[in-house]
């Protein structure tokens, strides 16, 4: 009951936030001068290792047992719990439409897609609409701030650690892994299989081969995660990096809420966001904004823009 009350309290205030929406949308200007780039080269040094020690052997387990249908179901099932906060976060931006999609997506694969196992909403033209905290603020013009890289949960900037962090208060799965009466040791068993499926998901979509083949994989990975980062922000639809890898989420960008993979959690990834879209490979985990002077290639540094 105390769950449920505050989800209502949560969608009324998404219901009269709304009209904060901006036209103006926030920058990650700061982030991409990354003036905290040797802090976050030593979080992004542990990170890698964290992943390359644990996650990556794990996860390499897994794709060997686990075959291709059943991760997809995995996959499937993260993505579908993820639409009631995504409508939340439609909703204080007043994108209604895609709120519209995200209740439409849920009710389709909770029930026909047995819990969520199988993505028939996809299969029915219901295009995903993924957003998260982060993208809500920057949809209000509120800047990125400094990019950080946060230990073990990988590439982000102020205003999304913000968002991440608010999400795990206000996320409607988060509150019911706490509040819902689980069996102990099942929230934890959850949260190591998102980590473990979305770290699989950057293996296959390539993102340790991008890394590995930047002349500098940490600014191969800033630049991919504010490049992709930006167009979620910008619901600019199936958007890529310059570098072609889909650089959506990362390890810590699926506990965020975020959705996909993000080529920057690739080089390190460890577990938890969307938040956030949109983690863990081989460097930072957990996973915006392409640059307004063109794509950036790997191993080269986002160009930077006047204040």
């Amino acid at each position: 009951m105390r769950g449920s009350a505050r989800m209502m309290s949560i969608l009324a205030l998404a219901l009269s936030l709304s009209a904060c929406t901006t036209t103006r949308v926030g920058t990650d200007r700061l982030a991409e001068r990354d003036t905290l780039e040797g802090l976050n080269r030593s979080v992004w040094a542990f990170n890698r290792g964290a992943d390359q020690v644990i996650v990556k052997p794990v996860t390499q387990v897994y794709r060997a047992v686990a075959p291709k249908p059943a991760r997809d179901g995995v996959r499937n099932f993260f993505e579908n719990i993820s639409e009631p906060f995504s409508f939340i976060n439609n909703v204080l931006q007043g994108h209604f439409d895609r709120a519209a999609r995200n209740v439409g997506r849920f009710a389709v694969n909770s029930t026909i897609g047995i819990g969520g196992l199988f993505d028939h909403a996809s299969r029915m033209k219901i295009r995903p609409a993924d957003e998260d905290l982060g993208q809500t603020f920057a949809a209000w013009g509120m800047n990125g701030g400094p990019y950080i890289m946060l230990p073990l949960f990988g590439p982000s900037t102020l205003r999304d650690s913000v968002g991440f962090g608010l999400a795990q208060l206000a996320d409607p799965y988060r509150v019911c892994l706490r509040e819902c009466g689980l069996p102990k040791g099942v929230p934890l068993a959850l949260t190591a299989a998102q980590v473990i499926s979305i770290r699989a998901d950057l293996i296959e979509n390539g993102a340790d081969n991008f890394l590995e083949s930047s002349l500098d994989p940490y600014a191969a990975a800033r630049s991919a995660y504010l490049q992709r980062r930006r167009a979620d922000i910008l619901n600019q639809e199936g958007g890529e990096s310059a570098s072609g890898v889909d650089t959506d989420a990362g390890i810590g960008a699926a506990a965020n809420g975020t959705d996909g993979a993000s080529a920057a959690d690739a080089d390190a990834g460890i577990p938890l966001s969307s938040a956030p879209s949109a983690a863990d490979a081989d460097a930072g985990i957990p996973a915006q904004s392409p640059p307004a002077e063109g794509p950036v290639t790997p191993g080269q540094e986002a160009p930077k823009q006047p204040q």
